[in-house]
């Protein structure tokens, strides 16, 4: 993307806080033979060290994107799933990757 001069959106993040507290958190932990969303116990252990009196609807939140992110994890394994930040290709993407694609098998 950075070759072609093509610049990702991003959505918006009006709580950026929280994304970097659930990233300090560890996104998710380990359980059994594989991963899991942030447990309760994990995020009051956390708040209890930083001294952060998370709001309810902070620490819901939290869970809730922790489980958004194993539930993903375990989409993306299959070698099919688009990439999350691929937005649709537009006609003109498309024309320019196929006039690559034709230069380079002829």
């Amino acid at each position: 993307m950075t070759k072609n001069k093509i610049t990702p959106q991003m959505p918006a993040n009006p709580l950026p806080h929280l994304v970097d507290w659930l990233v300090e958190m560890g996104l998710s932990e380990a359980a059994g033979m594989g991963v899991a969303p942030l447990s309760w116990r994990t995020i009051d252990a956390w708040c209890a060290r930083t001294g952060i009196d998370l709001a309810p609807w902070e620490a819901r939140l939290i869970r809730s994107l922790s489980s958004s992110y194993v539930a993903m994890g375990r989409v993306a394994e299959d070698e099919t799933c688009a990439p999350p930040w691929r937005m649709l290709v537009a006609q003109q993407e498309r024309d320019s990757e196929m006039a690559r694609l034709e230069m380079v098998l002829g």
